[in-house]
């Protein structure tokens, strides 16, 4: 069949029946013009900014608590999707967030996937993460990573719900499609350590001390941050801002897509010309090549994860500043 289109294709006439013939053939041609163009000057995306509030989300959790268990939802999460055509789980194109809650006596079931995945506990006292048969709290402020294909469950000890934001970069994965998931095969992951000094743990103290010796970039598009040290999730760039009350970082660009977590303060945020005005444990979404600036109301502390590795990586990364 394909060497009879090939044939028709030869022979036509004019362009429109070339057309028609490479239409069988599964191919169009490269100087037609497209809705979606192959080429273009700079970075489009469909994806918006976003502003989700934790006070909101928060009670949507505690709602959900009353109304599923960890039976019924191995994951008691809410998931952060932007309003794109078609996209039914994406925060921006590379990256997922979510909201998360546990309740005091609950484990969630081990499992392990090749995307991954870290947690910015917001409000938790008594949990804890098993990641490869390490055991390690999750208190308020930490941050707590679970590298691709790691075994990694949770549960809580203590007598207050907890709380946290989930950052993964499932719809990465899911463009490439190197895809995988397993459930564990005991259900849940016995634990072989119990730490509170982990790779995979950067606990709120440690972050708090380590910005106090953070430096703001000479140009002031950043502000005091500092990075996370993961070698094991390469495809996401950890960065941890301080930001003085009054700060406010000049506007900026680049071609990558970030998720802000607030840790704690009041501020706003303007990005793609949307003004949001945060509080602690809000979350913003900023896609690809999206102008971007904040002011802090008050004292603030802002985790941003972002897949800059990546776009480094494959030498796409562009920085514009004005």
């Amino acid at each position: 069949m394909a060497t009879q289109g090939h044939a028709r294709a030869g022979d036509a006439g004019n362009l429109e029946e070339l057309y028609a013939e490479l239409g069988k053939m599964d191919m169009t041609a490269g100087w037609i013009n497209r809705e979606q163009p192959i080429l273009y000057s700079e970075p489009k995306t469909a994806f918006r900014p976003m502003h989700w509030r934790y006070t909101e989300c928060h009670a949507a959790l505690d709602a959900a608590g009353r109304l599923i268990n960890t039976e019924l939802a191995e994951r008691r999460n809410l998931v952060m999707r932007n309003p794109v055509e078609g996209n039914d789980i994406a925060t921006t194109r590379t990256l997922v967030s979510a909201y998360q809650m546990i309740l005091p006596g609950e484990k969630a079931r081990s499992h392990r996937h090749a995307p991954h995945a870290l947690r910015v506990i917001l409000d938790g006292v008594g949990s804890f993460s098993t990641v490869d048969g390490e055991k390690t709290p999750m208190e308020t402020g930490d941050i707590v990573l679970t590298p691709g294909w790691c075994w990694h469950g949770h549960g809580h000890d203590g007598d207050q719900p907890a709380y946290w934001f989930d950052g993964l970069d499932v719809p990465l994965n899911h463009l490439l499609e190197p895809m995988f998931f397993e459930d564990h095969p005991d259900g849940f992951e016995e634990v072989e350590t119990i730490t509170a000094v982990s790779p995979y743990r950067f606990s709120w103290d440690g972050t708090l001390k380590a910005l106090e010796g953070a430096e703001a970039d000479n140009e002031g598009y950043f502000g005091p941050r500092i990075q996370l040290d993961a070698p094991s999730m390469p495809t996401v760039a950890l960065y941890v801002h301080r930001w003085d009350s009054g700060l406010q970082t000049r506007r900026q660009r680049s071609a990558t897509n970030s998720i802000y977590v607030v840790m704690q303060g009041t501020g706003s945020s303007t990005i793609g010309g949307e003004t949001f005005k945060w509080a602690r444990g809000d979350t913003i979404a900023a896609p690809n090549w999206s102008w971007i600036e904040h002011k802090a109301s008050e004292d603030a502390v802002m985790f941003q994860m972002s897949d800059e590795p990546l776009i480094r990586f494959a030498k796409y990364y562009r920085f514009e500043g004005s």
